[in-house]
């Protein structure tokens, strides 16, 4: 990681410009999932106008192919390519770690998310909202750690949400849910505590070997495509966006906690660029112990 630039005080209507100015990121490799549009765009096109070497890990291939070459354009920066990545698919999960042409990982942003409002399952059976969110990511955390932990001082950020409050307990018996026991916003719920539990559990594993993890609430309905299998969340997004931050200021608390001096995020959680207090149950590293290892159970029962 480059020196910290001299610290500045951010906050809720700050724009993820205003973070990287003065910062010369020219050293860093960065992938950012669901880099394509919204929040996930934004923090890729930061990266880039800094100099980074950046990966916009998309689901859509022409999409992501297009938001990458706009990318480059914006920036003038060539280091910035699209690799196809299906957080809802262990298949295409391990294959873009295999192929990813980076040899070392400086910064691992989990931004890619979803919320449905029915009951649909990814390619390995689990539950859409939780088997994307949390599973989607831990597994490939996990097949990226080996390359993040070759950087000195590496870093994971999972852009997480509010709604990790609710419900205040992590359902183990129900995690992910079955269909009789769905409830779309429950279900994004426990997708969300499980982001920070897992950055909180992150830290306390790999923090010997230089790493650092984080989690964040990036704002209140930013206008992205999070609702994009939910029709409700998509309406409501619309109808309230003229009254939210933009993707570029919903982008600013993602850059802080990849960028900040890496003692005042870890195993934080940032809200407006600042950090806040995280719920009780997010706090609790028995549960998020349990959620590693039920996490992990998964990924060695995969094919």
């Amino acid at each position: 990681m480059p020196p910290p630039a001299p610290e500045k005080k951010f906050g809720g209507k700050t724009t993820a410009d205003e973070v990287i100015a003065g910062r010369d990121l020219r050293k860093l490799y960065v992938v950012v999932t669901g880099a394509n549009t919204g929040i996930g765009f934004e923090t890729a096109r930061a990266f880039s106008a800094g100099g980074a070497h950046v990966t916009m890990a998309c689901r859509s291939e022409e999409s992501g192919q297009k938001a990458a070459a706009n990318v480059r354009n914006v920036t003038e920066n060539s280091n910035v390519e699209f690799a196809r990545l299906d957080l809802a698919d262990s298949k295409s999960i391990k294959h873009f770690a295999n192929t990813l042409a980076f040899e070392q990982i400086d910064i691992l942003i989990c931004n890619a998310g979803l919320v449905a409002n029915n009951y649909q399952t990814t390619s390995d059976g689990l539950e859409m909202t939780v088997g994307v969110c949390h599973y989607g990511h831990f597994l490939l955390t996990k097949l990226l750690m080996k390359r993040l932990l070759a950087c000195t001082a590496p870093r994971v950020v999972l852009v997480s949400s509010e709604s990790h409050r609710s419900p205040r307990t992590l359902d183990f018996e129900h995690f992910p849910a079955p269909e009789k026991n769905f409830r779309f916003m429950r279900a994004y719920g426990q997708a969300k505590l499980a982001n920070v539990l897992m950055a909180n559990e992150l830290q306390r594993r790999y923090s010997k070997q230089g790493l650092t993890a984080c989690s964040l609430h990036p704002g209140t309905l930013i206008t992205t495509e999070i609702g994009r299998n939910s029709r409700v969340i998509a309406f409501l997004m619309k109808l309230i966006s003229p009254f939210t931050k933009t993707p570029n200021q919903g982008a600013s608390t993602t850059m802080v906690c990849a960028l900040q001096d890496a003692d005042s995020v870890a195993s934080q959680y940032y809200s407006n660029c600042q950090p806040t207090t995280m719920s009780e149950e997010a706090m609790n590293p028995e549960v998020a112990s349990r959620l590693w290892d039920l996490s992990e159970q998964w990924c060695d029962s995969l094919v």
